[in-house]
């Protein structure tokens, strides 16, 4: 049972209301947050990073399951809100207001910090695919995000679901995502149009000789033409019709068919090159 103040008490108090143009929808359930915030496992004492915590629905669990929480946040309406919740936890809580787009995240909490957030829905995809092409090991120990539903299909989608594709890719090649909890529209305020789910992904190893670039270059030119036969999306990358055959993947597939180790093998048979794969001449 939380012994914070009640969340609808905090946005009343402040004068808050969801930002449209922020992608802000606040959520108000303490219940539901403590859920979200013990996805990532035992918090005690570990440094989490959280981008857009608005009133500090989530940062306020966080903090209670014992985090340390260096939280980034563009919209100062909500910093004497967050001032507030780090009075009640002192030395816990770090505010920076700033755009989470372009702050050093790593310099702010170095490594092994856990990410979770309630992303502004304008730029959690962005975040996202910045955070899976860190350095690998990552210097994140785990992602607890929550998106729209349609956007959490996508990351854990399989071949041939109608929602895989390059995110779908990017997020498992070298990690393994999970729908750790669907959430209801109402459960937001404002309640947005489309249902969400909290997403929980955390690193795994990385596939020996495989440039993260040659995957990102062969997937945009596959899914930038998702209905087309491999022949045609991946004839303007050098190099890939002569390996398709070697792999065992006819060229008559289509991208949606391709399995995440698919695209890996066939990644690490254009990395031996110290040049990514261009188009061809």
């Amino acid at each position: 049972m939380s012994n914070l103040p009640p969340l609808r008490e905090v946005i009343a108090r402040h004068g808050l209301s969801a930002n449209k143009a922020l992608g802000q929808n606040f959520l108000l359930d303490r219940q539901l947050l403590a859920r979200i915030a013990a996805i990532p496992g035992d918090l005690t004492g570990r440094a989490v990073y959280e981008v857009g915590p608005g009133p500090g629905g989530l940062t306020g669990a966080l903090l209670e399951a014992g985090a340390c929480v260096t939280a980034v946040e563009r919209d100062r309406r909500c910093l004497p809100a967050l001032a507030e919740l780090g009075d009640l936890f002192p030395g816990r809580l770090t505010v920076i207001e700033d755009d989470a787009l372009k702050v050093d995240e790593q310099a702010l909490v170095g490594r092994g910090a856990h990410i979770a957030s309630n992303l502004p829905y304008n730029v959690g995809t962005a975040l996202l695919l910045r955070w899976l092409a860190a350095d690998w090991q990552p210097w994140w120990s785990s992602l607890t995000l929550m998106f729209q539903k349609e956007v959490a299909e996508r990351i854990v989608a399989r071949p041939g679901d109608e929602a895989y594709g390059r995110l779908a890719v990017a997020a498992q090649w070298r990690a393994s995502p999970r729908i750790a909890l669907p959430v209801h529209r109402s459960a937001f305020v404002p309640p947005p149009k489309v249902a969400s789910a909290v997403v929980h992904i955390v690193p795994a190893a990385e596939p020996e000789g495989v440039s993260h670039a040659v995957l990102e270059r062969l997937t945009a030119a596959a899914f930038g033409q998702r209905r087309k036969m491999l022949r045609q999306s991946l004839k303007g990358v050098e190099g890939v019709l002569d390996v398709l055959p070697a792999l065992g993947i006819a060229p008559e597939r289509r991208a949606e068919t391709v399995s995440v180790d698919e695209w890996v093998a066939l990644a690490r048979a254009l990395s031996s090159s110290s040049q990514p794969p261009g188009p061809r001449p």
